[in-house]
């Protein structure tokens, strides 16, 4: 008889069964929380003490805060107003404060009679609203308060038990506070939380069990209490995500696959014999490690990370080239249309007469190198289809139409993914399962991921890493140009577009929008969720359209000037990357389309609209566009943030490195893991809460290493049932995605 589910069972029970229907349906739509258990690992993010007041300066605008403060003055005023009763409407201003400043409160109308009453001059309570900015003074509008009141047993003694006072991520349809009621109501049940550490793991380390940490997480007495759990339940996050990885690891390891050893004097030497320049050592040491993988009866899974235009694709390539020597086919996979043809067409290029093969002229060793993309006419896509089937094309390059079934391989031998974080598993995982054996697999990001991500994220997967340029690459200058503050530096900007020009050399303009129909409504409906404060953020991003218009028009007025973005059809699209590749286009306005992949030697400067709009993986990856040939690149962030706002310090850090691991360190501690992780966007929760992968890293190198070695002893957890009930219940379907992204 299994005992866990009866364990674990009262954390299982749904939320509306113990709190009431109301109040579970809002947790349920606005925190994503279900059941008891959801509830008690829903943490605090931070306290507050009775006898310290919250930074009233710091609060940050247009979000939700909830503040711990004291009110120092109340003045009720009386306006004349047709729509009052009598034409007469009121107003209460409250001020409170904390020592570190001020902050005023509104309430209008029928809403002004309770906090009259209540909201005296020396009260303490808790406020939670929005701030807003009136006047210029920030303010809470209707905020929902608690009063904090030392003589009412029942409210405050048991409630707030402790002096730290816990403040929830909350939403504006459920105050910290109320939360923290429902807390207090299902803490009894955290005895019943069956430990997932194994116990000599717990012991060993000074950890405190699961029901412990969970009391003193929610109702801590001292900070020490809080530390306690903390550091308790970091592990748990790090450890049950590493056993899980470790699990899918060893699953991996166990597949037989064919051993892909190229052979002596085959196309892979032909093809290195050609190279116009030498591989750098980086490359060397990385082809390396993957021709060792190849070489096993196990397939490979490996991350190959590489700054822009460190040459993973000439790495790629030559692992491709070495499993067609071996008698097999090599796939890979792009994200867009336009990244597939550009990578065929310089895959081709690379490989010369090596990539004709069964064509006169082409060498003894060629092969045939073939696109397969949703859009190509149906000849052109039986005979891809056909060349795959019978072996006579060892290369194929193409989306996601590789995936679907009608696409039969004769030897599927290696898998490479380009740009890892634009596929879900089921679509790597169908292309794997096209081979009669598994076929190895290489995965390659040009987004630097700091170590603990890539044991995170990618924790399934050996990492590569190419951190050195090759020969060649010129140094690329990045300045911000702050539009609104300084117009004539952006005059400027198009001045520098048109002396590149002049100098024979080519420039991309980068928008955040298309500009078409379709667009325009979605811009019209998501700024509507604007605040009205912000002219900035009340002003649609700039589309590609309308910028190439107005420059057609205006500043580069006379210079040949394309479009490019994602719904033009791909014959158009190939057909405008082809002109810009040969020189015929002198600007290329696109939206983030070009943001990998492609390659264009003489296109030297890039102007980025509406830079803040972008996070800063991705305004690396737009640079990385220029500065690909021996000319020194330039690249212009144009924003209209104001200087002291935190975009245009996200900028300037931009501006301020080309170094792609360190821009990923300040990427990651300005969103936090959660949109690392792949969390969507709507606010769910990420489901790492207290683990932070970059401060944490001891911790998710340890817990790595304690996985991989119970893993190893006990695969299936058979001696640890908590730790298997505390898998699936991270391995549910919402977290399936980010964890088998590896």
């Amino acid at each position: 008889m299994d005992l866990v589910p009866a364990l674990q069972e009262p954390l299982q029970q749904p939320l509306k069964s113990v709190l009431g229907p109301a109040t579970a349906k809002v947790m349920a739509e606005h925190l994503g929380l279900h059941t008891v258990g959801d509830l008690l690992h829903h943490y605090p993010r931070r306290y507050e003490e009775r006898g310290q007041l919250t930074h009233l300066a710091d609060l940050p605008m247009d979000e939700h805060v909830t503040v711990v403060a004291m009110v120092a003055d109340a003045r009720l005023h009386t306006f004349a107003s047709a729509r009052a009763p009598r034409g007469k409407g009121q107003r209460l201003e409250v001020t409170i404060t904390d020592g570190s400043g001020r902050l005023q409160l509104v309430f209008f109308g029928n809403g002004v009679h309770k906090p009259h009453k209540e909201l005296l001059p020396g009260t303490r309570a808790m406020f939670a609203g929005k701030v807003s900015v009136f006047n210029r003074r920030l303010q809470l509008a209707h905020p929902a308060y608690e009063l904090l009141r030392g003589d009412d047993p029942s409210e405050s003694v048991e409630t707030w038990a402790g002096a730290l006072i816990p403040l929830y991520p909350a939403t504006a349809k459920l105050e910290s506070w109320k939360i923290g009621k429902a807390v207090q109501t299902v803490l009894p049940t955290a005895q019943d939380a069956v430990d997932p550490l194994p116990p000599a793991l717990r012991e060993g380390r000074g950890l405190v069990t699961l029901p412990e940490a969970l009391l003193k997480i929610h109702r801590p007495q001292t900070k020490a209490d809080i530390e306690d759990a903390r550091s308790r339940l970091k592990w748990d996050e790090a450890f049950v995500l590493q056993v899980a990885l470790a699990r899918r690891r060893h699953a991996d390891a166990q597949l037989p696959a064919v051993a892909r050893r190229p052979e002596p004097d085959g196309l892979l030497t032909a093809f290195d014999d050609r190279l116009p320049f030498t591989l750098t050592e980086g490359q060397q040491k990385v082809s390396k490690e993957i021709f060792d993988d190849l070489a096993t009866e196990h397939p490979m899974h490996r991350l190959l990370q590489g700054e822009v235009g460190s040459g993973k694709t000439m790495v790629a390539l030559r692992a491709m080239l070495a499993t067609v020597d071996a008698g097999g086919q090599a796939a890979m996979l792009a994200p867009t249309e336009v990244l597939a043809q550009q990578h065929h067409r310089s895959v081709v290029e690379m490989m010369g007469e090596l990539a004709e093969g069964g064509m006169l002229g082409g060498s003894e060793h060629a092969t045939k190198v073939v696109l397969l993309t949703g859009s190509m006419g149906t000849a052109a896509r039986r005979q891809a289809m056909l060349d795959l089937a019978t072996g006579e094309a060892g290369i194929v390059i193409g989306t996601h139409a590789l995936i679907e079934d009608k696409v039969q391989f004769h030897d599927l031998g290696l898998v490479v993914v380009d740009e890892q974080h634009r596929f879900g598993v089921e679509q790597r995982d169908a292309l794997r399962g096209k081979g009669k054996q598994p076929p190895h697999l290489l995965v390659m990001t040009a987004t630097p991921i700091p170590r603990t991500v890539a044991m995170t994220v990618f924790g399934d997967l050996e990492t590569s890493v190419l951190d050195q340029l090759p020969a060649g690459r010129s140094p690329i200058a990045s300045h911000v140009v702050p539009a609104a503050d300084k117009p004539h530096f952006l005059a400027r900007a198009w001045e520098r577009v048109r002396e590149e020009v002049e100098s024979g050399h080519q420039a991309y303009v980068v928008c955040p929008r298309i500009g078409d129909d379709i667009d325009q409504a979605d811009a019209k409906k998501s700024n509507k969720q604007k605040s009205p404060e912000d002219e900035a953020e009340r002003r649609p991003p700039l589309a590609v359209l309308d910028v190439a218009a107005q420059l057609a028009k205006g500043p580069l007025k006379g210079l040949a000037i394309e479009v490019l973005h994602g719904r033009m059809h791909p014959d158009d699209k190939d057909a405008v990357m082809r002109r810009f590749a040969a020189g015929d286009t002198d600007v290329l306005v696109a939206t983030t389309v070009i943001e990998v992949g492609v390659n264009v030697p003489n296109a030297t400067a890039m102007v980025v609209m509406d830079a803040d709009r972008f996070g800063v993986s991705q305004l690396h990856q737009l640079r990385g566009r220029v500065g690909r040939g021996s000319a020194p690149g330039l690249c212009l962030l144009v924003t209209e943030m104001p200087e002291a706002s935190p975009a245009r310090r996200r900028l300037g850090a931009v501006a301020s490195t080309t170094d792609g691991f360190e821009l990923s360190r300040i990427d990651l501690e300005q969103r936090r893991e959660g949109d690392v992780l792949g969390q969507a966007q709507s606010g769910a929760r990420s489901s790492l809460r207290v683990l932070a992968v970059i401060e944490d890293e001891d911790v998710i190198a340890e817990a790595r290493e304690e996985a991989a070695r119970l893993v190893a002893e006990d695969p299936d957890l058979t001696s640890l049932p908590g730790l298997r009930t505390a898998l699936e219940a991270l391995l549910d379907e919402e977290r399936e995605g980010y964890l088998e992204k590896g």
